[in-house]
């Protein structure tokens, strides 16, 4: 690919979560340039309209996107990526990717038993983004979703292998797991960028619970490989440029947890 200039790929999120995804395709393409925001100042969105969840994203998008120097954008939150994408692709002349469809593929791919399972925010469950992705690749195969929005705090203070996380997935996944079509889960696609850092919980509380091991998928190395297929040959500086909108210090020793600030540029923004 012919660039004028160094390639970049701008990620957004609601909050910190989407490092998760940044991380990834860092790891995938350390020689493009990166640009992170973070809606640090109005998260949760799992919680929101779906008006409200396209204005934000949109005022996010513009100030990545204002000086025409990125070639693609990622949407890193499950719940803008649920309501929001139509109307980014229709505003912004750049490509715009969700996480849905490829953590949708992924579980399609992973499941044996034809039983998925999705954990998200409210928004997300409620839209029914992830069903109607699954059922365009296999209509055979049955979605099982449940809203879990306390796990977004849970992320942002930085619980992943706490006590209060055990029991809130305790108090969420077992009167869910006790539907005998949602206990036929062999695959769970973790629905909000922010869970793939309960991984452990995760496998922990459902192995009591069901007594078998069973699959989580995240969007973040499908995102990457799909990316990394798109711009192999694309060069850039490396240079990673992270922004929030509010409390640089929250974000920095947060986000640090999810993603190495050591060598990013980190400054604060407002939308």
């Amino acid at each position: 690919m012919a660039q004028t200039r160094p390639a970049r790929i701008a990620v957004f999120d609601s909050g910190v979560g989407g490092l998760t995804v940044l991380a990834a395709i860092h790891r995938a393409l350390p020689n493009l340039d990166l640009r992170f925001l973070g809606d640090t100042a109005r998260l949760p969105y799992g919680t929101k309209s779906a008006h409200t969840v396209e204005r934000y994203a949109l005022q996010a998008a513009q100030s990545l996107l204002a000086d025409g120097a990125v070639d693609g954008l990622v949407v890193a939150c499950n719940t803008v990526s649920s309501c929001a994408l139509p109307a980014l692709r229709a505003r912004f002349d750049v490509e715009v990717l969700g996480v849905i469809e490829p953590g949708a593929a992924a579980a399609v791919a992973a499941t044996r038993s034809g039983h998925v399972g999705v954990i998200g925010t409210e928004r997300t469950v409620a839209s029914g983004a992830y069903a109607q992705a699954v059922a365009a690749l296999d209509p055979r195969v049955t979605v099982h979703a449940r809203a879990t929005p306390l796990l977004v705090s849970l992320a942002e203070e930085g619980w992943f292998d706490h006590p209060a996380t055990d029991a809130t997935l305790r108090a969420y996944l077992q009167p869910w797991l006790a539907d005998p079509g949602v206990r036929q889960i062999d695959t769970l696609v973790l629905g909000c960028t922010h869970y793939p850092v309960f991984a452990l919980a995760l496998s922990r509380v459902l192995g009591d619970l069901l007594e078998r091991p069973v699959r989580l998928v995240d969007s973040a190395e499908p995102i990457a490989r799909q990316l990394g297929q798109r711009f192999a040959g694309a060069q850039g500086r490396g240079v990673v440029e992270l922004f929030a909108t509010d409390s640089l210090e929250r974000f920095e020793r947060v986000g640090g947890l999810f993603f190495p600030m050591a060598h990013a540029q980190v400054a604060l923004v407002d939308l």
